[in-house]
């Protein structure tokens, strides 16, 4: 049976669900949600797709999941990717939740800021705010990648999935990932990775359709 899985392409969060389901080769399809439009907040989205109002969310026959890392944890029990060796459960619990407070909902507020509302009603303070608080978790996330390949163990995982959630888009939003040696490194690896594809080419919607 095929998943689906309700996203737009410029969530960095539905990004991270649609990764995990095309590395792992997973039967898939994405259906579009036209966030941008209002449909997220609609009573129908919320009582017939999600109640909080939000993508990712993932159909998989009677299984219905919502919020990134749970889908991922999913996808890791359906397929035994992504998971590491047993003795790494934790650690790589540890850095999706620490992506999850420290670094995706940072950036990804930062970039919707920065690029999703009209310019004369970007607030700068709060920008230059949240930029300060990404570059302290992009120094973490190098600094812990000195010498390694991968977020945790030897091999990808969903610690590694969750963290570059929006490291791959190219709307600016404070992040050059030339500047951090150890993550650009980390990200090529990424992309080395049979099947990988950006966002963009992932999933359907793109800010050019918005004149953006």
């Amino acid at each position: 049976m095929t998943m689906k899985l309700y996203c737009f392409g410029e969530s960095g969060n539905a990004y991270k669900a649609a990764l995990a389901l095309e590395l792992s080769g997973a039967d898939w399809e994405p259906i579009y949600v036209d966030f941008f439009n209002g449909e997220a907040r609609t009573a129908e989205y919320h009582q017939n797709v999600n109640e909080m109002g939000e993508v990712p969310v993932l159909v998989d026959g009677d299984v219905k999941l919502t919020q990134s890392g749970a889908i991922q944890s999913y996808i890791s029990d359906k397929t035994g990717m992504f998971t590491g060796k047993p003795e790494d459960k934790y650690e790589v619990m540890r850095w999706v939740l620490w992506d999850n407070h420290k670094l995706s909902s940072q950036n990804g507020l930062t970039r919707f800021l920065m690029n999703f509302i009209p310019e004369d009603k970007r607030p700068q303070q709060t920008i230059d705010f949240l930029q300060g608080r990404t570059k302290a978790a992009y120094r973490t996330l190098d600094t812990h990648l000195e010498g390694k390949d991968w977020v945790v163990g030897d091999a990808l995982t969903n610690a590694d999935i969750s963290c570059c959630g929006y490291l791959f888009y190219p709307e600016p939003f404070g992040f050059d990932r030339k500047e951090w040696a150890n993550i650009d490194r980390w990200l090529g690896n990424i992309e080395q990775t049979p099947g990988w594809k950006a966002p963009y080419d992932l999933m359907p919607g793109h800010p050019s359709d918005r004149g953006l």
